[in-house]
């Protein structure tokens, strides 16, 4: 029997307190511990530990930055990859590790994968603001373009993320979809005390948001929105970060939840969930509530706006609290029980067991020395699959 496959995933975006990208990665790594063709592991800034699968780059703290560490010396970054010895490389972020991978996988002459998990040019328009926004958001276009040209193929979450990628001039691009285990993140997570649990009327209208508490959330528009629809809608925010919604008598604020299972309980015991976002990649925190049968109200942008459609909730066109409140209505009056069937139905689609196959078709094509790139298509529930 020949050896495994080894597949090296790289990133900064690794924290104690969980997020996105380590969710995607200890899922995979979780999938590929039953695939006999593959050995996978995860090599990221951390404190030292004993973690099986899990390698240590050489960081250091980053101040505020909630626990995540920040890699600083490109070339002791690509000699702990080189010697992992991987078949092939993903990089999760486009910054010093990702240029640690590159210089790497052309040492050991071996493919690299880029996974675009943020939108650098959205991200820089926004911290630049009205005066240096353009400014930002043209010298972060001409990073991105220069970072990810050197790799084999760069993935992206979405459709809208993949033809922003064409934009930067990046023609290696694919789109492949995150997914949600719609075992664990299931309506039967739903328990009738957890709203007695926190101070929470049993006939609230209750909209919950999961995820980071940054800028680009936009928690105030929805702290507002729900503040002018009054009792008996409340909102429950769970997570952390700078920038948490405003405190008012209609607004929750819950810590981030280490346990996917305690998350699962939360979101299965609202009857909505919420986000604002303009600059998502995708939405994870809203595939996984639908996942636990609740309906979605969120802004028709982005990786968001592809998520939802005319059955399983609703897309907001506009940005402002009265849009929210106007669309939080909307799903109210309507059929929500029909709404929340449907987005269960969704997220079964996008389930890990449905996704990850098409990301390994991706590594092997590359293994092997074909094209990169096939054409994604969509099932009739909506979602990507390859």
């Amino acid at each position: 029997m020949s050896e495994p496959l080894h597949l090296v995933d790289t990133t900064m975006f690794w924290s104690p307190t969980g997020g996105g990208v380590r969710r995607y990665l200890t899922t995979k790594h979780d999938w590929l511990a039953g695939q006999p063709r593959w050995r996978h592991t995860i090599a990221v800034p951390r404190v030292a530990g004993s973690d099986p699968g899990v390698a240590t780059l050489p960081s250091l703290p980053l101040p505020g930055g909630a626990g995540y560490r920040l890699p600083v010396h490109r070339a002791a970054i690509a000699r702990t990859l080189v010697a992992l010895a991987p078949d092939i490389l993903e990089a999760g972020d486009p910054y010093r590790v990702a240029w640690g991978a590159l210089d790497a996988a052309r040492e050991l002459g071996v493919p690299a994968v880029a996974y675009c998990h943020s939108n650098l040019v959205a991200m820089a328009r926004l911290a630049g603001g009205r005066r240096f926004g353009a400014a930002a958001a043209r010298v972060a276009e001409r990073y991105a373009h220069r970072v990810y040209r050197g790799f084999d193929l760069v993935l992206a979450p979405s459709l809208a993320m993949t033809a922003h990628l064409r934009e930067w001039g990046l023609e290696r691009v694919a789109c492949q979809p995150l997914g949600v285990d719609s075992r664990l993140f299931h309506p039967a997570r739903r328990d009738p005390t957890w709203r007695a649990r926190h101070g929470i009327d049993a006939d609230a209208r209750l909209l919950v948001y999961a995820g980071r508490f940054a800028p680009e959330k936009h928690l105030d528009v929805i702290a507002e929105a729900v503040g002018r629809l009054g009792a008996p809608y409340l909102l429950v925010a769970i997570g952390a970060g700078p920038t948490p919604p405003p405190a008012g008598p209609r607004v929750v604020v819950l810590p981030f939840m280490t346990s996917a299972e305690s998350l699962a309980t939360a979101l299965a015991s609202a009857d909505a969930f919420i986000h604002a976002g303009d600059q998502e990649t995708f939405g994870l925190s809203p595939l996984e509530a639908m996942a636990c049968g609740l309906p979605i109200v969120v802004r028709d942008a982005e990786g968001l706006g592809e998520l939802v459609d005319r059955d399983n909730g609703i897309a907001v066109a506009g940005s402002s609290a009265a849009s929210f409140a106007e669309g939080i209505a909307a799903l109210f009056e309507g059929d929500r029980n029909a709404c929340a069937r449907a987005a269960r139905c969704r997220a079964e689609a996008s389930d890990w067991q449905r996704v990850l196959p098409g990301l390994v078709a991706h590594y092997l094509r590359l293994i092997a020395g074909e094209s990169a790139v096939a054409a994604p298509m969509r099932s009739e529930s909506g979602a990507l699959q390859r």
